[in-house]
């Protein structure tokens, strides 16, 4: 991937998170934004969104999308580019499947240590 797309991409993904932050709230729930692929063209970016917490985790990705006006809205004030992307949200688990590998580490590990005392 070239260069600027790489820094485009970083760009924009701390933009956005810094707006989730400032402009949305999410009950008992952490919204992270992952990635962002921004396509060549510069005219839509695929964000990827992890979302820790039990309640709730099925409204996120519905009040992203109907909120994604106005983010892009405040993305383009902040981001000067040619076109302000087309945001299209993505719901990513892959920080929530990193925890259960931990979480069965967790759970091996003291058997693992009982096996070689004995």
């Amino acid at each position: 991937m070239k260069h600027r797309l790489l820094r485009v991409n970083e760009l924009l993904k701390r933009e956005l998170s810094s707006l989730l932050v400032r402009e949305m709230t999410f009950e008992n729930l952490l919204v992270t934004v992952n990635h962002v692929d921004v396509t060549p063209d510069l005219k839509s970016a695929h964000v990827y969104i992890s979302v820790l917490g039990s309640k709730g985790r099925k409204e996120v990705l519905p009040k992203l999308e109907a909120s994604r006006a106005a983010l892009q809205a405040d993305l383009s004030k902040h981001v000067v580019l040619k076109y302000t992307p087309h945001l299209v949200f993505h719901l990513d688990d892959s920080i929530e499947r990193g925890s259960r590998v931990l979480e069965i580490l967790q759970e091996i590990e003291p058997a693992s240590a009982n096996e070689t005392d004995a």
